[in-house]
């Protein structure tokens, strides 16, 4: 049986034991990552570890002037003597696409996985999670090409489906943003929520311009930048050989007198990529691959907070 909840997300105060990501890519079915992803947050959120989270039921909301009297619910009607409306099936529905970097520089790894493994487990997570909603999802995996397209859907077999695109081994050259956003223009004609899922590898000005049509459509957006710890760091001891993935360049470089300069353009690019999402109303989210993935959830749901109009839908099927 189904239970509809409205969840108040606020600042979540950590408590309880989370998935480490290295155990968790252990397990090679990416439905079941993504499942033990989704129950443990659940487990958590029935356990009460994450604080700031407030729950109330609610199946219909108050009836306003103008809206269409045949969706009265007049049993309730009898019981409370007020007035409430059943909701319209976009009211409660979400419909979200996932779009997924599979480029080259996204097969870089230093925890005995990928950028791209951990992304597609993101992508897998919401998916699996929005299924669970009852939400239409649907998928885009890109390099510099659309490779998988699955329009957003909730129906039987669809989120295997999505799995199974989600599976596909990243084999890119170079990432270009430009090609899938300006596809998910033209293909995606209903407002939806966009999740863009990559390392962000690309020039601020493209992004800038393509997210600004997205916007212009009306879609919601959300931005997961994936980082590996040792990019975020620079953390290497020694001089060391670095090959460039997506140009297929080899750089002999000294950490010890590249680290400052490396760290400040990385810095100022992540600034340049928040600014343009601050002046579009994108949410931004960074996400280093050594962070448990229930906090993607979380963020996902305080993203979604922020933007809405207080509550966000949340199922539970039991």
């Amino acid at each position: 049986m189904a239970q509809s909840r409205f969840v108040t997300p606020t600042a979540p105060r950590v408590a309880g034991p989370l998935i480490d990501p290295q155990t968790l890519m252990a397990i090679r079915n990416l439905e079941l990552r993504a499942r033990v992803v989704v129950e443990g947050f659940w487990h958590g959120l029935h356990r009460s570890p994450y604080h700031g989270f407030s729950v109330e039921f609610t199946e219909y909301r108050q009836y306003s002037p103008g809206d269409d009297p045949r969706y009265l619910d007049w049993r309730l009607y009898a019981r409370t003597d007020r007035f409430f409306i059943k909701k319209f099936e976009d009211e409660t529905n979400l419909r979200c696409q996932l779009l997924v970097d599979n480029s080259r520089s996204m097969t870089y790894g230093s925890l005995g996985y990928t950028k791209a493994q951990y992304a597609n487990t993101l992508a897998a997570t919401l998916a699996y999670f929005l299924h669970q909603q009852g939400d239409a999802v649907g998928l885009m995996t890109f390099d510099e090409q659309i490779r998988e397209y699955l329009p957003a859907r909730h129906r039987t077999g669809h989120l295997r489906h999505l799995m199974l695109r989600l599976e596909q081994p990243a084999g890119g050259k170079a990432t270009d943003l430009s090609a899938p956003l300006r596809r998910v223009v033209e293909v995606v004609k209903k407002r939806a929520l966009m999740v863009l899922i990559s390392d962000l590898l690309a020039p601020v000005e493209t992004l800038e311009k393509n997210l600004g049509s997205l916007a212009a459509c009306g879609h919601e957006l959300l931005l997961f930048n994936i980082f590996d710890p040792t990019e975020l760091n620079f953390n290497f001891d020694t001089p060391i050989m670095f090959h460039d993935i997506e140009s297929g360049r080899d750089l002999f470089i000294d950490p010890a007198t590249a680290r400052k300069d490396y760290l400040n353009k990385l810095n100022a690019h992540i600034e340049a990529v928040r600014s343009v999402c601050r002046k579009l109303g994108v949410g931004y989210r960074d996400f280093a691959t050594d962070r448990p993935l229930e906090l993607a959830l979380f963020d996902f749901l305080r993203e979604r907070m922020q933007r809405g109009k207080g509550t966000v839908k949340f199922r539970r099927y039991a």
